[in-house]
């Protein structure tokens, strides 16, 4: 990818790169000025940094920053084969974008963003390429305010996985990616040695040592952290454990010095949506995630996206089960 040479004095245009570097040199400072809203590319970016480009899949990373006379409007990313994640724009910027990528062939499975950014850009795309769009998903994203522990919390402690959770981790990644209909693109084996390895995933255990819920945090960046990765095995749900699990990694995060505790919740689960209102958290904003449909001669094929074995908060990162 190049530069957009619809980019000149006074018009806003696309820069698309495959550079992480010259994204972040463009879009970085943006980025930074709305942590919460822009959570997700700031933590994908981190990650794709420091754990090397091909961290969510083989394909190689795509950008974009929106600028005018200089200053940056929008930016987005995709890592295939993951969804286009877009930050807020215009339904007029939304056409262009998705006007340059169909010219360039690019043939993302769908796109997540703030709810309007997400509906004009399906709508958009749809009108360039004629892949009808399905809404997948809606979520909310969450800021946590003032610390509430869930009463009455359940008997037992909380405990950070370490390397004789390896297995544990690994299975317990791939139930809760099956139990939203999603796969892996990266080994489950591979995402609990990165979580051990950066101690960033959470047991709620019983008094006698037996691990019943675990919870997860991105990287802190840009004073932000975001729990991800909530999840209670099915046998054991309606305890209170996700919530003493997620109570705890929200502490820890706050103690740790970050200034803003995030999370995204799939607003179809009214569960966990009530349990995080109940810890603390206040609504920040709404999101969408739709996916495109291609034709083919030998007919319609969706073109899905993949849960992330690292924190892209896709349909599975989202999701608690508890």
């Amino acid at each position: 990818m190049g530069t957009d040479t619809n980019t000149r004095k006074g018009r806003a245009g696309w820069h698309l790169t495959h550079d992480l570097d010259d994204f972040l040199a463009r879009a970085g400072a943006f980025l930074r000025s709305r942590p919460a809203p822009h959570t997700v590319p700031l933590t994908v970016t981190e990650t794709l940094r420091t754990r090397g480009r091909s961290v969510y899949g083989e394909g190689a990373p795509e950008f974009g920053v929106l600028e005018r006379d200089g200053e940056v409007r929008a930016a987005f990313f995709r890592t295939p084969p993951h969804w286009l994640n877009l930050t807020a724009v215009t339904p007029e910027e939304a056409d262009t974008l998705a006007a340059r990528l169909a010219a360039l062939g690019r043939r993302p499975p769908g796109v997540h963003a703030d709810s309007g950014t997400a509906a004009a850009f399906a709508e958009a795309w749809q009108r360039h390429t004629g892949a009808p769009a399905a809404l997948r998903q809606r979520q909310r994203l969450y800021r946590l305010g003032t610390l509430t522990a869930p009463g009455p919390v359940p008997p037992g402690r909380p405990r950070v996985a370490v390397a004789s959770d390896r297995e544990l981790l690994r299975r317990w990644h791939d139930e809760f990616s099956a139990s939203v209909g999603l796969g892996t693109v990266r080994g489950s084996a591979e995402w609990a040695d990165a979580r051990i390895d950066s101690g960033t995933i959470t047991f709620w255990e019983t008094p006698d040592g037996t691990p019943v819920a675990m919870a997860g945090t991105s990287p802190r960046v840009a004073g932000q952290v975001r729990v991800t990765t909530v999840y209670t095995p099915p046998g054991l749900r309606g305890r209170g454990y996700a919530g003493a699990a997620t109570t705890e990694v929200s502490r820890a995060a706050r103690a740790a010095g970050a200034a803003e505790v995030l999370l995204f919740t799939d607003l179809s689960n009214p569960t966990s949506n009530g349990l995080y209102q109940r810890i603390g958290y206040h609504a920040v904003a709404d999101f969408a995630v739709y996916d495109f449909t291609w034709v083919s001669p030998t007919g319609a094929v969706r073109a899905h996206g993949h849960s992330s074995s690292r924190d892209q908060p896709s349909p599975a990162r989202s999701s608690s089960r508890r």
